[in-house]
């Protein structure tokens, strides 16, 4: 036998042991109590493992927006007083029925704008409160990291550029120490900088999928004087949290991620209670206070809640299918969907180290769950190759560059055996080097 044989068949034999797994998978499946959630989703391809860029279309979900569509069509104008619920409370009905996710209470949390919308006005809110609070001289600027969705910063940016200050030097960065991750000693200790007046983080970072610790990145904040906010982006759904037993100041999240409300979802955002008399730097009418908006005073008043960082009119068919949405993930429990996405990363961490370690693949997401949001990043050196020819098995994954497949496995429609098949097709597609017939533009060549 010579070497090369030797390697085939210890690639065999690893072969059938992933398939003999299989029979596991399905017995954790049997046992999983959220099972029965996979069939109200209509998924578009047999294994969809994109969810952290775009939820699927649940029952719910179509039912609320074609009720929405419904009462347009028989009510008309009248749909925004006598609609069920009315089109004009939808943004705080929706905050009320959000609050729970994200541990806050009603009146801290609304539904509305984009999520880029929503920083732009609470980094610009609290940039002036800031500055408000310290004088005009102190310009302080925000603490941000350098493995943030690019969004935030341009947001940033802009904001500071409005307030005469360089972002070049009042945004302040912190670094990476292996690419992937951003450890919670340097963010504490960039806050030592007199300079910073607002620490802005992601709860999970897009591209690695690192889980960060709110609590302790706030209280530090705090001890220092300084303003503690979160991108929620890619947890509210599929992790608790405590925003207001923690103290956190603002936070804000899309809906269209684990939320499943649709491409282009209204956005959601969070102030705590002790912020309500600050004046939100993007007024706008829907922020207005409700009991007076139909006056039309042409002075700002602003609503008495987190609904004064409302901007324009709700978009209600962007809207109206969260209220379906939502009615699912509170039914399932979000400490119900943590521990099944716990123990759906946790397995798909295991298959790789088992089967894919020695195809070339790693691991890029923390291994310990208390720092792993809901996706695991798998890298190897074709990954834009890999991730198209798993699409056209109907594996929906997505290729963050440079190196990078990001794998969500979500609680309420994935099970352990859709896992399983997506780590069996990856031995395939490496062994077999389908990618090969890809180019680096992703085309079939």
């Amino acid at each position: 036998m010579t070497e090369h044989d030797g390697a085939t068949d210890g690639r065999a034999d690893a072969n059938r042991e992933l398939d003999a797994g299989r029979s596991d998978a399905r017995e954790r499946d049997e046992a999983d109590p959220l099972s029965d959630y996979r069939d109200q989703f209509d998924l578009p391809d047999a294994y969809y493992m994109d969810g952290n860029s775009l939820g699927p279309i649940s029952d719910a979900a179509e039912a609320s927006l074609q009720r929405a569509v419904d009462q347009w069509r028989e009510q008309g104008i009248r749909g925004w007083t006598e609609a069920d619920p009315p089109w004009f409370w939808y943004g705080e009905r929706l905050g009320e029925e959000l609050a729970p996710l994200v541990g806050a209470d009603p009146a801290e949390v609304v539904v509305g704008n984009s999520t880029t919308i929503n920083i732009h006005t609470l980094i610009g809110t609290f940039l002036d409160a800031v500055e408000r609070r310290d004088g005009p001289t102190a310009d302080r600027g925000v603490l941000v990291n350098d493995l943030d969705f690019p969004t935030d910063h341009y947001a940033i940016r802009a904001q500071l550029r409005q307030r005469g200050l360089d972002p070049d030097e009042h945004l302040h960065l912190v670094e990476s120490r292996d690419g992937r991750t951003i450890e919670t000693d340097d963010i504490v200790a960039a806050m030592d900088d007199e300079d910073v007046g607002i620490v802005f983080m992601p709860s999970v970072l897009y591209r690695s999928g690192q889980l960060f610790d709110v609590e302790r990145i706030t209280e530090a904040a705090h001890d220092r004087g300084i303003l503690a906010g979160f991108d929620l982006a890619h947890s509210v759904g599929v992790v608790p949290h405590a925003l207001s037993d923690v103290g956190v100041d603002f936070a804000v999240w899309c809906g269209y991620k684990y939320l499943n409300a649709g491409p282009g979802a209204v956005a959601g955002l969070y102030v705590n209670e002790r912020h309500f008399e600050t004046t939100p730097a993007l007024a706008g009418w829907w922020g207005h206070d409700k009991e007076t908006q139909f006056e039309m005073n042409l002075e700002f008043t602003p609503a008495a809640d987190a609904g004064a960082w409302q901007a324009g009119t709700i978009p209600v068919f962007s809207a109206a299918p969260l209220f379906g949405a939502l009615e699912t993930v509170n039914d399932a429990g979000i400490d119900a969907i943590r521990e099944k996405s716990i123990g759906l990363t946790g397995y798909l961490i295991d298959l790789v180290d088992e089967h894919l370690t020695d195809r070339g693949v790693t691991i890029g997401t923390p291994r310990d769950p208390d720092r792993r949001g809901g996706h695991v990043a798998l890298e190897h050196p074709e990954a834009m190759r890999i991730s198209e020819a798993l699409r056209d098995r109907e594996i929906v994954v997505d290729f963050r560059p440079p190196n990078v497949i990001r794998v969500a496995p979500v609680p309420l429609y994935t099970g352990y055996e859709d896992v399983h098949a997506v780590v069996e097709t990856l031995a395939e597609i490496i062994d077999e080097k389908r990618y090969e017939r890809y180019d680096p533009a992703g085309d079939v060549t």
